[in-house]
């Protein structure tokens, strides 16, 4: 007859959420992630624009997740779909500020609307500075 501990070490038993690791990557080995964002924000974008701290927030996310993370729309300046609940929850903002933000962003012309959810945002935040840079992009609209 086998020993119980030897037959219960054979089964995978489901561990307790307190037991699993978390998945965030915060804890002792935690990387950083970092992406680039080209001083001319910095230098001119954030002066000309006079941008509050939820524009800024906004537009920085926007240009984060079209420019720095991997996108299929990236030649074309597009970023992927975005659920508005989802962004007030992960900006700490509200649906009805998240609206002036966008509408503010684009009255700027830092950012434009494809279609809800969805914003085209230029490589160097202004159409003048894009020509200046030679950036260019492929015809989607």
């Amino acid at each position: 007859m086998e020993d119980i501990r030897s037959v219960l070490t054979q089964f995978n038993f489901r561990k307790k959420k307190g037991d699993q690791p978390h998945k965030s990557g915060l804890g002792p080995n935690a990387v950083a992630s970092s992406s680039e964002i080209p001083d001319l924000f910095f230098d001119v974008v954030l002066h000309e624009f006079k941008l509050n701290r939820h524009e800024i927030t906004l537009l920085m996310y926007l240009y984060r997740q079209v420019w720095c993370r991997p996108n299929l729309y990236k030649a074309h300046g597009i970023g992927p779909l975005n659920s508005y609940a989802d962004l007030c929850v992960l900006l700490g903002t509200t649906t009805e500020q998240l609206g002036t933000d966008l509408r503010s962003l684009e009255n700027y012309g830092l950012i434009e609307t494809v279609r809800m959810g969805q914003y085209f945002v230029r490589k160097y935040f202004t159409e003048p500075l894009d020509a200046k840079f030679g950036q260019h992009y492929d015809e989607f609209f």
